[in-house]
């Protein structure tokens, strides 16, 4: 069963009018990144809606996607897109799961009480975050105390990484790998996904060792768009494909040059060639979730 660990999607509103929406939501840095175009005038991502990503999904074969939420500058921005998660949730339990969006700089009696909501929502995750993109420190007081309560819940945390040898592209920012190393160690019942490979943080050599720690799982979300193909036989040996979920991006064009639209298919047949076998496919993420597949 594959399941693609790593999706965005977002309420009808903001599909209307990507960039004018985020100028009134005052979420500068998302436009930067999401509402751009590419130097041939095409958008970088499409703006789908439930019941397009479902399409998508079935004409690639995936069983399930988990939604995950944006590291936006503003918590009720946060708390908007939980509420519509949730609803997706209760619409379509047997094909999406969510993780929640967080602003810790809300302060630690705001996040938690929008995990609070979130989980009675039904979201099971935290993230996507990045507190080097959210303006708040690694070993800041209100996002350690969202980090415990998640090990408490049992809820894994995808936060946002950048290599930091990849190109420079608009809205990036960058994200120290040792402070990925820091935070899983500082929050050893916490369990970790590291986007977009980790900024290949494992086969680094300063934080090589990164690779031995038990509670931090890597995802694939926009591999086709910062690395070459043989990222797989790079990664997959040193990282494990244990500790690897398969995650797209989507809606994320990642083949610009062959695909006008995002195309969920072709980056699995990349994966599949690439040596991702039925764990890294699903089996993982869906061991992290706890989630009942055909093999229970």
């Amino acid at each position: 069963m594959v399941i693609d660990a790593h999706v965005h999607l977002y309420p009808p509103d903001v599909a209307r009018d990507p960039a004018a929406w985020a100028l009134k939501a005052g979420e500068s840095h998302w436009a930067a990144l999401c509402a751009r175009t590419r130097r041939d005038g095409r958008p970088v991502q499409s703006f789908p809606t439930v019941e397009e990503l479902l399409r998508e999904m079935d004409a690639a074969g995936v069983a399930r996607a988990v939604l995950l939420g944006w590291y936006w500058e503003k918590p009720e921005t946060c708390a908007w897109q939980n509420r519509f998660y949730a609803a997706c949730v209760r619409a379509h339990p047997d094909r999406l799961s969510a993780f929640a969006a967080l602003q810790p700089r809300a302060g630690h009696w705001a996040a938690l009480e929008e995990m609070h909501r979130a989980r009675d929502g039904g979201l099971v995750g935290i993230g996507e975050l990045s507190p080097h993109s959210q303006g708040y420190a690694v070993d800041d007081a209100a996002f350690g105390e969202v980090l415990t309560l998640a090990a408490d819940w049992k809820m894994p945390v995808n936060l946002h990484v950048t290599d930091p040898a990849g190109r420079t592209y608009p809205g990036r920012v960058e994200t120290p790998l040792a402070d990925f190393v820091q935070l899983a160690r500082a929050w050893p019942w916490t369990q970790f996904v590291l986007a977009h490979w980790g900024g290949l943080l494992p086969l680094v050599e300063a934080t090589a060792n990164a690779a031995t720690l038990p509670n931090v799982y890597y995802d694939t979300a926009a591999s086709p768009l910062i690395y070459d193909a043989d990222i797989w036989a790079r990664a997959l040996p040193v990282i494990g494909a244990d500790r690897t979920l398969f995650g797209s991006d989507f809606p994320l064009n990642l083949f610009p040059k062959q695909d006008v639209r995002p195309n969920m298919a072709r980056f699995i047949a990349e994966a599949r060639t690439g040596g991702a076998d039925l764990g890294v496919l699903g089996g993982n993420v869906a061991r992290l979730l706890r989630l009942k597949t055909d093999a229970d």
